[in-house]
């Protein structure tokens, strides 16, 4: 039987390149995401080709950042359905300076910090509660380099990965007698199209080609390349870590 692997997130930048990555290691996949109609052509070919590989592919196009709608996708999931593998892949937050006109509110770090960790939080704790993690299995999630520096903009974001990568280490440690471990990614910089809506851009992607020992950007696949090298059994033993997939960028 086919392992079975849940990405939240799962259309767009790291998300789609981890769906394909898993795809192509023999993954069936379940796949949350969140977007327009304007784009159903677009997801739909992406879809398609992931099982050109020979996977079932079933799709949710839903808010997964919601609790009551995280709620009812999971209670309305097959029952004899368990997950190997729960990817969160979620890139939803306000970007604005901390002090000055437009700056951020306790409104806006609330909504980061729900979508980017504390849903992180409330998946893995409905799919446990429920039953739907496989014995062993793994929750993974993406973290950044904003975790401990200070990056124009960011200061929202960076509360949430702050707090994703506590969430994850808690999760680490009380899941382990389930034999549930979880690991956050801290991928570099990737130009998806949530970092495009970045104010600083154009800024920041040319100052991290320049400090990347290997002076480029990470891709996606880079990423991606690593949710699959996690996904094998021989990473069993990998738990409670925040793994560094940047070329050495986070060094300089």
């Amino acid at each position: 039987m086919k392992p079975t692997a849940l990405i939240i997130g799962g259309s767009q930048g790291l998300g789609y390149a981890s769906a394909k990555e898993l795809a192509l290691r023999g993954f069936n996949l379940m796949i949350i995401h969140r977007d327009s109609r304007a784009s159903n052509e677009e997801i739909t070919q992406k879809f398609d080709e992931l099982r050109s590989f020979s996977v079932e592919v079933t799709s949710h196009n839903f808010d997964a950042t919601r609790n009551d709608k995280i709620e009812t996708f999971i209670t309305q999931l097959q029952p004899d359905l368990q997950f190997d593998l729960v990817l969160h892949s979620i890139a939803k937050g306000n970007l604005k300076n901390v002090v000055g006109e437009n700056a951020l509110t306790p409104n806006d770090f609330q909504t980061t910090i729900q979508a980017m960790a504390i849903s992180f939080y409330t998946w893995a704790n409905q799919l446990v509660h429920h039953q739907k993690m496989k014995n062993p299995s793994q929750l993974l999630a993406f973290t950044s380099e904003g975790n401990s520096k200070v990056i124009p903009q960011y200061g929202a974001v960076s509360a949430a990965k702050t707090a994703l990568e506590s969430i994850m280490k808690q999760l680490a440690v009380e899941l382990a007698p389930y034999g549930i471990r979880a690991n956050c990614i801290q991928a570099g910089l990737v130009d998806t199209k949530a970092l495009q809506h970045f104010p600083a851009y154009k800024q920041l992607k040319s100052y991290t080609i320049k400090r990347n020992p290997y002076k480029r950007l990470t891709i996606a696949e880079d990423v991606a390349k690593v949710v699959g090298l996690l996904s094998d059994s021989a990473a069993r033993w990998i738990n409670g870590s925040i793994i560094k997939v940047d070329g050495g960028e986070s060094l300089v």
